[in-house]
């Protein structure tokens, strides 16, 4: 397992997207390489390395679910009861959803949440706060009826975790989990984070130019009621650590049984570059047979990617520290890393032809509670673009990360409800169009979630 060969890859390709630092790791068989690459800052530049913290964004998830799942073990919680069990104050929009969800519902995905309530830092922002303007969050679709990707999801499952330990979230995170597995740079909050070497983030403006990221994680500091979805920091070193802990039988921490059923397929997802499905938090790959669990991150400027395939003792973490590119950066590190340690070449689907009267039945405005997405033709290409709503960055005294631009997408082979993007900083992204009983196209999945069609709103 040559270190030069990863190393030289990882320079070729932070050079070519533009990313001012970056780490890699991979564990095969027990044996760790790390690769780095540039600087944790370009006004004040220190290498980065294996212990460099990089904010963590969606990969906090499999952190928090671990923690849940530790809480089932000892009989404290049970996956299949009504999180008004544990939370007997939550209130939604819909009252019978409201009763009916389940913390398993929460942990794949299926309670029919939207994404997630904008912390406009402004009131109480714990955990406890969250759940009280829970009643505002749009609901998607009925529990247990589909899956669709949801910060509020996992935050609402964090106040689970506080309820029944009576500790906050974050204490009880380390008693549960972090401590036991000896996870010591894996850290919440920018006190613990300043006091350790981390990366600061970039987003590249339209002339190609890096400005720093601001606020350095994806939610302002305080914003405590997105920590168990997205609050977490981390380096290659812990996340390695985090992978032989999921690799291995429990450690005393969790029994392996339990640990193992986080692997198994409890919903099906189709036409997502994510995964085939969801487990209990992990997304769930097909690598030609090999089984193969995953979760990324997309931060403010910040991208991270942890994939485990647990039959061949495999991981591979990477952390880029640039938006748009970091994120076809870390695909292009996994697959190279799938490919020369694993032997497995991904297949790629060709799209079909530009067809209008296809290109017709899909063009529109979709959105959900913070974005907007716009497919459009000019007769010729079908484009989507996708970005932070108007009222929303305007609202917003923090700098946000830029928009996605109009990019090319193509349908795939099938039964006409699949595409691919094909350019920009989404490009290889999958997901696909659903339709109501009569065939009207209802809304399009991006990275897992589900946007509802309907007129423009801002």
């Amino acid at each position: 397992m040559p270190q030069d060969k990863l190393s030289e890859f990882v320079t070729s390709q932070a050079t070519e997207f533009g990313v001012p630092g970056a780490a890699v790791g991979v564990l095969l068989g027990g044996r760790e390489i790390h690769a780095s690459h540039g600087v944790t800052s370009l006004a004040n530049p220190l290498p980065v390395d294996e212990n460099t913290l990089f904010p963590l964004a969606s990969v906090s998830k499999t952190f928090t679910a671990t923690a849940l799942m530790c809480l089932v073990a000892q009989g404290r919680v049970d996956l299949n009861a009504p999180v008004r069990r544990y939370v007997p104050e939550l209130r939604l929009a819909d009252e019978q959803a409201a009763a009916r969800i389940t913390v398993l519902n929460l942990l794949n995905h299926t309670a029919g949440l939207d994404w997630n309530l904008i912390d406009d830092g402004a009131g109480d922002r714990s955990l406890a706060g969250l759940v009280a303007k829970l009643p505002g969050l749009p609901l998607i679709a009925p529990p247990g009826a589909r899956a669709s990707y949801s910060q509020a999801g996992y935050n609402l499952a964090g106040r689970i975790v506080e309820k029944v330990t009576g500790l906050s979230f974050e204490q009880a995170m380390a008693s549960l989990v972090l401590e036991p597995v000896g996870l010591e740079d894996t850290v919440y909050g920018l006190a613990e984070v300043m006091i350790r070497k981390f990366a600061v983030g970039y987003n590249r403006d339209a002339d190609g130019a890096l400005r720093v990221a601001r606020p350095w994680n994806a939610f302002k500091e305080g914003a405590r009621g997105d920590n168990p979805g997205g609050g977490l920091a981390s380096s290659v070193s812990d996340l390695l650590r985090w992978a032989r802990f999921q690799l291995g039988d429990g450690d005393g921490v969790l029994p392996a049984a339990d640990l193992h059923r986080m692997r198994e397929q409890t919903v099906e997802m189709r036409g997502s570059t994510l995964g085939d499905g969801f487990g209990i938090c992990w997304f769930l790959h097909d690598f030609d047979g090999l089984h193969g669990i995953g979760s990324g991150g997309s931060g403010n400027g910040q991208f991270a990617e942890l994939l485990i395939v647990p039959e061949r003792d495999f991981a591979v973490v990477s952390l880029a520290n640039v938006g748009p590119d970091g994120y076809p950066f870390n695909q292009s590190i996994v697959r190279w890393t799938l490919e020369h340690y694993l032997g497995y070449v991904e297949k790629t689907v060709e799209p079909l032809p530009y067809d209008e009267a296809q290109a017709q039945q899909v063009v529109g405005h979709y959105e959900i509670d913070a974005l907007n997405l716009d497919i459009a033709t000019d007769g010729t290409r079908l484009t989507l673009e996708v970005g932070i709503k108007p009222e929303i960055r305007e609202a917003s005294e923090e700098d946000m990360p830029p928009d996605y631009p109009a990019a090319n997408i193509g349908f795939l082979p099938g039964d006409g409800n699949d595409y691919v993007i094909t350019e920009g900083g989404l490009e290889g992204q999958r997901g696909h169009f659903s339709r109501d009983a009569n065939g009207t196209v209802t809304g399009v999945d991006l990275a897992g979630r589900l946007f509802g069609r309907g007129p423009r709103t801002s």
